[in-house]
């Protein structure tokens, strides 16, 4: 009778300090038998010609193949250098229709910000804390970068790298969409996440690089250089919003050679061969019957061919974003629902790397109720910010219970 009473006390003790503390984190898988994909791109504002065919147009692809696919504006990325708080918000938001328009569909990728997250920054400090400084000093992005502005950088270009690891091993990623000046990053990443597997159990896979089939994209003014966005020459780089007049001014301008027959030999004649791999890309056809095709034709007629080809693609995508723009509410949204989404993922796994790294996970507030009591509300409610704030705890799936109640007053249909 006494260990019955005993056993009942233990019961009722369990239950009670459970209800206190609130569950753990759900365990995470060691390894993930679904390939997960991660990509992320800079809020730059509306994207140029390289943005697209070097990452942008593969990431639609991708999306349409794989089941778990997320993509990233990483605007924390980009106050490595200075930013006006008032451009880089609307910088999200311009980027943010971009790849709207560009056919990044958020029904089969998450879409999110960067900073909405607050995980991404907790683990890129854990594996900062694992990286030797001469390895990121050594890096060549960080020596060329920091040549270049002539001084010796922040702490956070220099940790840039870090915080891009974490950005993909965070979701526990298993590929990852890179270009050719990306490689070198990847390669720490490996590194993080097999160091971190050493240390700790093995706990993330090794991401394996996707490299886009588009080399880089040149400067239509210099093609030792890849078109930027911060090239000072205007005639540079073809945004792909920018009007026919101005494609066409910008193809006429591009820098080619004395020789007028169209060719492709990247290393002798880079300017042409820079227009042949544009006109390919665009309009989808290889490099060999692009040139086949302009058997014939001097350089200065085919640089308006390959004007004619980059207008017809563009000009679907710069009315959609026209449009997108207008609707300031709806692309908030979408970033607001995709981070929330992100977050669903990105809470257990930072959960369980601070118990490895710390040995112990503190306890979540009490005060807890499961995000299922919201799965009454139909899809066509708007989710009101209030509730995707950083008090949000998707990841076990709990909202603290007067934040709960608020945005349940806030909630409205969508018009």
């Amino acid at each position: 009778m006494a260990l019955r009473s005993m056993r009942k006390a233990r019961e009722c003790w369990n239950f009670i300090r459970a209800l206190h503390q609130g569950p753990d984190a759900a365990p995470v898988p060691q390894k993930d038998a679904v390939k997960r994909i991660f990509s992320g791109i800079q809020p730059t504002g509306i994207p140029h010609l390289g943005n697209y065919l070097g990452a942008i147009e593969s990431w639609v692809r991708l999306q349409d193949g794989h089941d778990s696919v997320l993509y990233s504006i990483v605007d924390l990325h980009s106050i490595t250098v200075p930013q006006d708080p008032t451009i880089l918000r609307q910088s999200i938001l311009d980027m943010t229709a971009a790849l709207l328009a560009c056919g990044i569909n958020p029904e089969k990728s998450i879409l999110f910000q960067q900073s909405q997250v607050s995980e991404h920054t907790q683990l890129s400090w854990i594996l900062t804390c694992m990286v030797r400084l001469p390895r990121l000093q050594h890096l060549h992005q960080w020596k060329a970068k920091t040549a270049k502005e002539k001084h010796n950088g922040t702490v956070g270009l220099l940790t840039y790298p870090v915080l891009q690891a974490a950005d993909i091993l965070l979701y526990k990623s298993t590929h990852v969409p890179v270009g050719e000046d990306q490689v070198q990053h990847m390669e720490l990443v490996q590194d993080l996440a097999q160091s971190f597997n050493k240390k700790y159990g093995e706990f993330f896979p090794v991401p394996k690089s996707i490299l886009t089939s588009m080399k880089k994209v040149k400067s239509l003014r210099d093609p030792s250089a890849k078109m930027s966005k911060s090239d000072p020459d205007k005639l540079a780089t073809v945004r792909i919003t920018d009007s026919p007049e101005e494609i066409v001014q910008k193809f006429r301008k591009a820098m080619t050679d004395f020789t007028s027959e169209v060719t492709y030999e990247p290393a002798s004649r880079g300017g042409v061969s820079n227009l042949v791999a544009i006109h390919a890309a665009v309009a989808g056809l290889p490099v060999e019957e692009v040139v086949r095709r302009s058997a014939g034709m001097d350089t200065a007629r085919y640089k308006l061919v390959v004007a004619d080809a980059v207008i017809e693609k563009f000009a679907p995508i710069k009315s959609e974003i026209e449009k997108l723009k207008m609707n300031k509410d709806h692309l908030e949204k979408v970033l607001q629902v995709g981070s929330a989404r992100a977050k669903e993922l990105a809470y257990p796994v930072c959960q369980e790397v601070k118990k490895l790294v710390c040995r112990k996970v503190v306890a979540e507030t009490a005060n807890y109720a499961p995000v299922s009591s919201l799965s009454f509300f139909p899809f066509g409610m708007e989710l009101s910010p209030f509730i995707l704030a950083e008090h949000i705890v998707t990841g076990r799936n709990y909202i603290s219970q007067p934040t709960l109640q608020q945005g349940i007053n806030l909630f409205q249909p969508m018009g």
